[in-house]
């Protein structure tokens, strides 16, 4: 297979269709955390995630520079993770899986640190959805990995 081919790989079939509509929805998580922040980071760091729920500001003081740029980091995900899923190239998933997995990973085990401050109800809704953000993205890169290497065996 030519470069140029290999680089305009995308996968089709259910998976691929499950995958992309994974990372939509990866994405919308991001971009709702993304528009937010950028459009009232205060009511983020107080609010978040909402319903009577405060996951931000239990754990320290308003920094709205911090906030802010967090804020724009999770829209530039969305941004990311959407592209992927529209174009569902190879690599260009594995590239906005990894990106997204390299701060998601470390922001998560944070996360892990951070049990006593929460409810266990809140501790729960929160690292379960890291891990679901987190096995989300991971499938949508098995799904490009494995149909390619589908194709090379054939």
């Amino acid at each position: 297979m030519s470069v140029a081919a290999s680089t305009a790989y995308a996968p089709a079939g259910r998976s691929a269709t499950a995958a992309r509509a994974g990372l939509v929805l990866v994405g919308a998580a991001q971009a709702e955390i993304g528009i937010w922040g950028v459009i009232a980071p205060h009511s983020l760091f107080r609010e978040y995630p909402g319903f009577g729920h405060h996951w931000i500001s239990a754990l320290g003081t308003y920094n709205e520079h911090l906030i802010r740029d967090y804020a724009a980091a999770e829209l530039g995900f969305a941004v990311l993770l959407v592209a992927a899923a529209v174009w569902f190239e190879q690599r260009l998933v594995l590239v906005a899986g990894a990106a997204f997995l390299a701060a998601t990973l470390p922001h998560f085990a944070y996360h892990l640190t951070t049990i006593d401050s929460f409810a266990t109800g809140d501790d729960i809704a929160s690292l379960a959805g890291f891990a679901l953000e987190i096995a989300v993205v991971g499938a949508a890169m098995r799904v490009v990995t494995r149909r390619r290497d589908e194709d090379r065996r054939n």
